[in-house]
């Protein structure tokens, strides 16, 4: 990893070819902080294989990492994983297949146990006939106060809430917590550290939409542009995060190639601060390194890596400095 990247900070950058043992694309992980055998180690899934397995954080910058367990996936084409708060339970979105599952944590090793302990599919579909012929669910994550676990379906076109039991793992039937928008595709959700808010990401249509968490519920109050208000060409918006703060969020465009920056105020609206040039094509994802003050972007058919500096303002400035990974769809940290 170039000098500019905090060291010891950046552990891995997975490519969209085969690497080691590990079949790829990898799509997204999350990280197991307090069980002894597994502190920090991330939970990767890969949608080109037929099991969801945990793999051990590596010393070499270069490596996927190793193995330690492996797990049915319970679904096709896995591409979002979520652990609970009390790191017990691993729900899992299954985009080909348009499910969840839900992985109890062996208490010992801390690894899923073999097969699903809850497995749910939706159905449903939207108007892009090549994009929402059926349900897709492409992110899972549970509410704050861990008493929902919501499941954004790109095909649908909703954004589907079941009640969660934190004591016993169990999930109820499910409710439509925000029927978003025909043909916009949600995408990812993710929620404010402190507000009762949370942003959605839709994907074909290019917006971030404010929504208010009332009982389960998402309720709409501000929908605005990933784009700028010239740009005429085709888009997909990509990757969604809220700083520690909760007062900017950033979003990245494929196919206008950018980040956009907006603050987010307290009073619960977000304004554009700034485009910035992704520094190659469609942004997939990025990690905040916010105590190193930087972004690091990963540019899934650039097939590169560019590291970005926080300012003080919560703007972004390129260090134009760019690592070559062909194929690069994801980043962690550790």
């Amino acid at each position: 990893m170039p000098a500019m990247v905090a060291p010891g900070f950046i552990r891995s950058v997975f490519p969209q070819t085969r690497v080691g043992k590990c079949a790829m694309p990898v799509r997204t992980y999350a990280t197991h902080p307090s069980q002894p055998t597994l502190r920090g180690t991330p939970f990767i899934i890969s949608s080109m294989s037929r099991r969801t397995a945990p793999l051990a954080p590596t010393a070499q910058p270069r490596q996927a990492g190793s193995r330690s367990n492996a797990c049915r996936r319970g679904g096709a084409e896995p591409c979002y994983v979520a652990l609970n708060a009390a790191q017990d339970r691993l729900a899992v979105a299954n985009y080909g297949s348009g499910s969840i599952a839900v992985y109890r944590l062996d208490d010992a090793s801390g690894v899923p146990r073999d097969a699903p302990e809850v497995l749910r599919r939706h159905s449903g579909s939207g108007p892009v006939a090549d994009r929402q012929d059926g349900p897709h669910a492409h992110c899972v994550c549970f509410s704050p106060d861990q008493r929902w676990l919501y499941h954004v379906d790109l095909g649908a076109d909703a954004v589907f809430a079941y009640p969660f039991d934190a004591e016993t793992g169990a999930v109820g039937d499910p409710c439509v917590a925000y029927a978003a928008p025909a043909g916009s595709g949600p995408r990812h959700l993710t929620f404010h550290p402190t507000l009762p808010v949370a942003v959605l990401a839709s994907e074909l249509a290019s917006t971030l939409t404010l929504l208010r968490i009332d009982d389960g519920a998402l309720v709409a109050t501000q929908t605005v542009s990933t784009l700028p208000v010239d740009f005429a060409g085709q888009n997909i918006a990509g990757h969604l995060c809220i700083n520690r703060a909760g007062d900017r969020v950033y979003v990245t465009n494929r196919g206008h190639d950018s980040i956009a920056v907006f603050a987010l105020v307290m009073n619960g609206s977000m304004s554009l601060l700034q485009h910035v040039p992704s520094g190659g094509a469609s942004p997939r994802a990025f990690v905040l390194l916010e105590d190193q003050r930087q972004l690091v972007l990963v540019n899934e058919e650039a097939g590169n890596v560019a590291v970005f500096s926080i300012l003080s303002n919560g703007t972004l400035a390129p260090h134009h400095q760019v690592l070559p990974v062909p194929g690069a769809v994801f980043v962690f940290v550790r």
